[in-house]
């Protein structure tokens, strides 16, 4: 080893331990690069156990009052996810329980269905769903409109019965053609499994931005930055190689704890192994560091890049495409999404986590993560520039 890579060697280590104090006389670091991440990991997990949300109220206006009417309730009651809490004698009163958020839909029977049903003259079932909130809405219309269809079925087997057929003749004309459905990979439809596969990586995405551009930015505010780059013998890789080690160490322990904590301990789906998750976590932790950099590098005042690093990560989480699809947005949208590692991370998760697919299906993404560690040379004279010379103003 030649005398200049020596001299290297120990200057990133001296500004490893400078960087290590700080992390630990700090206690703000301890707790955005630790007990965040675990709370959070413990807070989604919790709050999505069971998968899908149960028993959630709804009411009914059975003005029929029929047999047919009453099993139509009981079935409905019976569904995992609708449970039938009130009964009303009109609409109104059903309407202002709803609007009073005491139940999220009802069910209106009129009165009259069933002799109209008998007598061929289709009555008119209806149901009214609270779209406002849109997981329990999306969830009880669709079992309110299964029961709807349900109910329609049995009135019309019963006047086959009635005509003369037999149950195969009766089902051969009500389903002439049987749809078998499989749900892959998910086939528990657990939004836990959806949803906290990309929302735990992406507050720990957050949370680098956020720490990256304040363990910078807090060295140009309080006027440690010239000593911060004397310690690195006035190299700025040097010094935030020195820097963002012991922040990139942490934060993929971190990482690695919500991967075993999914899928080890929570036996969430990973067909393609660990692994492979553990490689597009370690990417992101870099990529997420990177883009902290352009960050503060770029406005170079703390106040300025906190925000610009809370923006850009909140958005992530729209764009990355878990929420709503991304080949459905509008073009310029799509081209913006691939500057957001966790689309890229989201992509790796479903080809690999959730369909098993080979790496080399996901190829793209495992290159684009580690294209944004290229991003701060873009900036980095700049950034140098602001530490040497940037004075700060409250």
């Amino acid at each position: 080893m030649s005398l200049n890579s020596i001299k290297k060697t120990c200057l990133l280590k001296r500004v490893i331990v400078r960087e290590c104090r700080q992390l630990v006389s700090r206690p703000l670091y301890l707790f955005c690069m630790i007990i965040a991440p675990l709370f959070c990991y413990i807070l989604f997990t919790t709050l999505m156990w069971n998968g899908l949300p149960t028993d959630l109220p709804v009411g009914v206006v059975d003005q029929d009052d029929s047999a047919s009417s009453r099993m139509a309730i009981r079935n409905l009651d019976a569904f995992q996810q609708t449970k039938v809490v009130a009964r009303f004698q009109d609409f109104a009163a059903a309407r202002t329980a709803m609007q009073r958020g005491e139940i999220y839909g009802f069910f209106y029977i009129p009165e009259g269905t069933e002799e109209e049903a008998i007598n061929g003259m289709q009555p008119r079932v209806s149901f009214y769903t609270n779209n406002t909130y849109l997981i329990a809405g999306s969830l009880l219309f669709r079992d309110m409109k299964t029961m709807s269809e349900l109910v329609s079925g049995a009135v019309a087997r019963e006047t086959l019965y009635a005509k003369g057929f037999n149950e195969r003749q009766a089902m051969a004309i009500l389903q002439p053609i049987i749809i078998d459905t499989h749900a892959l990979n998910n086939p528990w439809l657990n939004y836990s499994v959806y949803l906290c596969n990309t929302l735990l990586p992406g507050i720990l995405m957050l949370l680098i931005f956020m720490v990256t551009v304040y363990s910078i930015g807090s060295e140009i505010k309080n006027g440690t930055a010239q000593e911060w780059l004397s310690e690195s013998g006035d190299s700025i890789y040097i010094a935030m190689a020195g820097k963002l080690l012991p922040q990139t160490l942490i934060f993929f322990l971190m990482s690695i704890s919500y991967n075993v904590y999914l899928y080890a301990f929570l036996d969430f789906p990973c067909n393609s192994g660990i692994m492979p998750m553990l490689m597009a976590s370690f990417l992101m932790v870099l990529a997420s560091q990177a883009c902290g950099i352009v960050m503060i590098g770029t406005l170079t005042t703390l106040r300025l890049g906190l925000s610009f690093a809370s923006l850009w990560g909140v958005i992530s989480f729209s764009i990355s495409g878990f929420t709503f699809p991304v080949m459905a947005m509008h073009p310029t949208l799509q081209a913006l999404a691939n500057l957001f590692p966790l689309r890229h991370y989201f992509l790796i998760y479903v080809d690999q986590a959730l369909n098993g697919y080979d790496m080399a299906y996901s190829w793209k993404s495992y290159v684009a993560l580690p294209l944004f560690v290229f991003l701060p040379f873009l900036i980095i004279n700049k950034l140098k520039k602001a530490l040497q010379t940037y004075q700060y103003i409250p």
